[in-house]
């Protein structure tokens, strides 16, 4: 999953690190929300964003350790026996962003997928549109 986004490196870095941003953009839909989010960004510092459907029926917090970070660059991270990548790179148009990620056996990767790249399609928006906090 990827999209460029129209702003400096230092927004788009900040906005994809800074707790105050994540729970404006991290979620996969309208009826989903992120209601706290937590950051030590640092290789082997912790993260955890608190996860909700808006009507409160389902709720999940997604955690992990950051493993590797190279200032807008790239930030590696393991959520449970799972890896995720995000790679940042200043293109014409503003800053191409990549994630990839291990699937899980639970939804189909076309669903999973879907999810991932709504998830980075709010980003765009947030970072587009309001900028980091």
């Amino acid at each position: 999953m990827a999209t460029t986004i129209a702003a400096p490196m230092d927004a788009v870095w900040k906005a994809y690190s800074n707790p105050d941003d994540i729970v404006q953009w991290n979620a996969a839909s309208e009826d989903w929300h992120t209601t706290k989010s937590t950051v030590d960004f640092r290789p082997g510092g912790k993260f955890s964003s608190r996860m909700e459907a808006k009507d409160g029926s389902f709720g999940f917090d997604f955690e992990g350790t950051y493993t590797t970070i190279i200032t807008n660059e790239r930030i590696e991270y393991a959520f449970g026996d799972r890896q995720a990548v995000v790679e940042f790179q200043e293109v014409p148009a503003g800053v191409q962003v990549q994630v990839s990620f291990d699937s899980e056996e639970t939804h189909s990767i076309e669903q999973q997928r879907d999810g991932w790249q709504a998830i980075l399609n709010r980003f765009k928006f947030h970072v587009e549109n309001h900028g980091a906090s």
